[in-house]
């Protein structure tokens, strides 16, 4: 075994008398201390895994180790066997009160000695195994947090931590963007898929980025199909235009792009669902027909152009450049009056 135990007691014999018993239980890792100082200092000097104390010593007694043991942080966690003569009920009680894990009479019985001295090595053993798989168990659990926040929105996984169980909601005013690579299905389907994977890896991690930016919400990516709201997870003064300069910095990142075709982005706001769904793989969604106006905007949408609908233009009125497409027909939906955003102003 190579448990470190501290002896300690002032007289020449007892030390010696236990360091044999020790020994013969196995115990070889053993250091000596006369009185309380020397104690208090080895112990600080080098990590310690049980102390067989007496309580009566010149300079510091047993009772004024065990406190200055019980103020030190690093100390009052190692395990104390007392081993003294004062063997009165007052005595051991004090002992206890101040920390000790145990009390042994003089002269004590070997065996019983060894009975004492192996339970508190084993609490030793358990407390470390403890301490070790509580480390583990944070490592893990920061590990699955951040893979959750990989899967899920921050704000929804703070939620969950809060309850068990997320309920689906509605949101008033929220707005919703779509952004688009022009003619990816071509592309990938002339170029080696490892090619294709790694820049369309690339741009989505751009798009995160300025997403983040601006204060917009990822939501989920479709192959190609990136989608973000403004407004529904965390309040932002001007969800719009927030959206709007989101759209346009995507669609000059997007100029480095294999394709070559360009980016559509389509925005519209209003109100929305939203909530986790499935069960085996869960996913934090988007739906209603803000949602599908949106998709269907940025669908028609010319390429590196920000498709606005009629009620999120009301919102940009003084604060953009761009120009009105007219009525346009949208799959699935009425005619709808669509504006294509060139800037932003100041």
């Amino acid at each position: 075994m190579d448990s470190a135990i501290l002896v300690v007691d002032d007289n020449d014999d007892n030390r010696f008398t236990l360091s044999m018993r020790l020994e013969d239980c196995g115990y070889s890792n053993l250091v000596m201390a006369e009185n309380g100082r020397e104690a208090l200092h080895k112990m600080r000097s080098q990590p310690m895994d049980l102390i067989l104390l007496d309580i009566m010593m010149p300079e510091l007694d047993g009772f004024g180790v065990l406190e200055a043991m019980r103020a030190d942080a690093t100390l009052r966690d190692i395990p104390v066997l007392v081993i003294s003569a004062a063997d009165d009920i007052g005595s051991v009680v004090k002992c206890i009160e101040l920390g000790a894990t145990d009390f042994l009479s003089k002269p004590f019985n070997p065996v019983l000695l060894k009975a004492r001295v192996d339970k508190c090595i084993e609490q030793v053993r358990l407390r470390a195994q403890e301490v070790t798989y509580n480390q583990r168990l944070e490592v893990e659990k920061r590990r699955a947090d951040g893979i959750l926040a990989t899967v899920l929105p921050r704000e929804i996984v703070r939620a969950l931590k809060r309850s068990d169980k997320l309920h689906p909601r509605l949101y008033d005013a929220v707005t919703v963007m779509f952004c688009d690579v022009v003619g990816f299905t071509a592309y990938s389907e002339r170029h080696p898929p490892e090619t294709v994977f790694s820049e369309l890896e690339a741009l989505v991690e751009r798009f995160e980025e300025i997403a983040q930016k601006h204060g917009l919400e990822k939501i989920k990516t479709i192959g190609d199909a990136f989608m973000a709201t403004s407004g529904l997870l965390s309040p932002h003064a001007q969800p719009v235009r927030a959206a709007v300069a989101c759209g346009l910095e995507m669609i000059a990142a997007g100029q480095t792009f294999g394709s070559g075709s360009g980016i559509r982005i389509g925005i519209d706001c209003g109100p929305v669902a939203a909530g986790i769904m499935g069960r085996t793989q869960f996913q934090f969604d988007v739906w209603g027909d803000t949602v599908n106006t949106a998709a269907r905007i940025e669908s028609a949408a010319r390429p590196d152009s920000v498709g606005v609908s009629g009620r999120a233009w009301e919102h940009l009125r003084h604060q953009a450049d761009g120009r009105s497409l007219g009525l346009v027909d949208l799959k699935g939906k009425q005619r709808i009056e669509i504006f294509e955003c060139v800037a932003l102003k100041d």
